[in-house]
């Protein structure tokens, strides 16, 4: 059997086994397994456990776990409703002012948690019902912080990023500048849509004589200064030199508990439960991700699916650009089946070869791989966030919170054709604090 059979069998086995609700990990396991005892006989199980537990083996994952520690403890604190609020209190009198907070409380809280359904519960608890409450569109209320919580991945620090870094051998370092402008660009882009739509549709949060005093809109900033302060300091001794990826989140972690349990009094033994919980529920479903696709990606290779696929793209003679749409709709088709860490580990170490060869930069590449998962996030049918919304705001039907979330689906389009004009959004940061890569362009 040729390879180009091999690969469309175990790309349909794959896609079946994946959208059947078998977790991730285990699906591409066994898949794995399967094929490789299939086409390559029972002498080639040795290799199992050597591959899996090599592809554990690395310093760099401690950082998985410490960053989802670090995301863990800020988002079982009150820390989303402190900063929802302060914001609310600073920018009120813009138009659509409380959207606008809901957007940048999310934007903020990213940085803080890298996490995406974390950012989206955290401020969606406190901003959807005080949006409705005080007269928005059910849709605008819940699209959104659909929008705002995928930005949990894209700016740095984000899991997706140390991810793509392991599956592509790229600087981890590198990937989290390059998402810092792209993450303010959808930033930006989602508030420039609520402005438009606000304006014209003459929606307030308060009556137009409604003040907030200065006292109390610096009331709301001690309690949410601190942890900002641990998230620009470690991104400082990050890039400064002073510590590697996993020593500054390991200090980062450590730092967020020690605030979280000063700040918010959460000396009880079930706030402690409740942040190792989920810390290591999170850490071992995504390391074992890892250590799967790992075999995955071996088996794949060991039948020659990953070299066959990458020399016919090759001598297809594409043009750049339209292998790169090819490549996004393909991306963006798996996002509304599998989840982010699904994907990006089976599918960047077959498509790096791809996009190097056609002249594009693996860390611009990376930054384009997170937004198309962004995109997965709040598309059905296994948009994650679409379920945190909906559990928030349970009697809000899933059609209204799907339209709301379009505009913003658009948005993240529209920043990823801007990107595709100006990489250097995304290379700028990281080639003139690190300097510019060996062979990139």
């Amino acid at each position: 059997m040729s390879p180009t059979t091999q690969g469309i069998i175990i790309l349909v086995v794959t896609l079946l086994v994946l959208t059947s609700g078998l977790p991730v990990a285990f699906g591409l396991g066994a898949t794995a397994v399967l094929f490789l005892a299939l086409f390559q006989g029972l002498d080639s199980m040795q290799v199992v456990a050597e591959t899996f537990y090599s592809s554990l083996d690395e310093f760099t994952l401690v950082s998985i776990p410490m960053f989802i520690m670090m995301g863990a403890a800020i988002g079982s604190s009150p820390a989303g409703k402190d900063l929802y609020e302060a914001l609310d209190r600073w920018l009120y009198r813009v138009p659509g002012g409380l959207v606008i907070s809901n957007l940048g409380a999310c934007a903020i809280f990213a940085a803080l948690t890298g996490s995406s359904p974390a950012t989206c519960a955290a401020i969606g608890k406190m901003g959807i019902p005080e949006m409705r409450q005080r007269g928005y569109p059910d849709a605008v209320a819940t699209g959104s912080i659909c929008a705002g919580g995928t930005l949990g991945i894209l700016i740095p620090p984000s899991i997706t990023f140390i991810l793509y870094g392991i599956a592509t051998e790229t600087s981890i370092g590198r990937l989290f500048l390059a998402g810092v402008f792209p993450g303010l660009l959808l930033t930006f882009l989602f508030m420039l849509w609520t402005l438009i739509f606000i304006w014209f549709k003459g929606f307030r949060a308060y009556a137009p004589d409604f003040r907030f005093s200065w006292k109390q809109k610096f009331e709301s900033v001690p309690k949410v200064a601190p942890f900002l302060a641990v998230v620009i300091g470690v991104m400082y001794v990050l890039y400064g030199g002073i510590a590697t990826p996993s020593e500054a989140a390991g200090v980062g972690a450590a730092f967020c508990v020690i605030l979280a349990v000063v700040i918010y009094r959460m000396w009880s033994p079930t706030a402690w439960w409740r942040i190792l919980r989920s810390t290591t529920r999170e850490s071992v479903m995504i390391l074992m991700i890892i250590a799967t696709a790992a075999l995955f990606g071996y088996m794949l290779t060991s039948l020659y699916i990953t070299q066959t696929l990458a020399q016919a793209i090759a001598d297809a003679h594409f043009n750049p650009w339209v292998l790169m749409l090819m490549i996004n709709v393909f991306l963006l088709v798996c996002g509304c089946f599998i989840p982010p860490a699904g994907i990006i580990l089976m599918t960047a170490p077959i498509l790096l070869p791809i996009i190097t060869a056609a002249g594009f930069d693996p860390v611009w590449f990376g930054v384009i791989v997170t937004i198309n998962m962004e995109i997965g996030l709040i598309t059905p049918p296994v948009g994650l966030n679409l379920f945190v919304v909906n559990a928030i705001a349970p009697d809000v039907p899933t059609k209204t919170v799907l339209w709301g979330s379009v505009p913003y689906v658009i948005m993240m389009m529209v920043g990823l054709i801007i990107l595709s004009i100006f990489p250097e959004i995304a290379t700028w940061l990281p080639n003139k604090l690190m300097g510019v890569a060996l062979g990139t362009r």
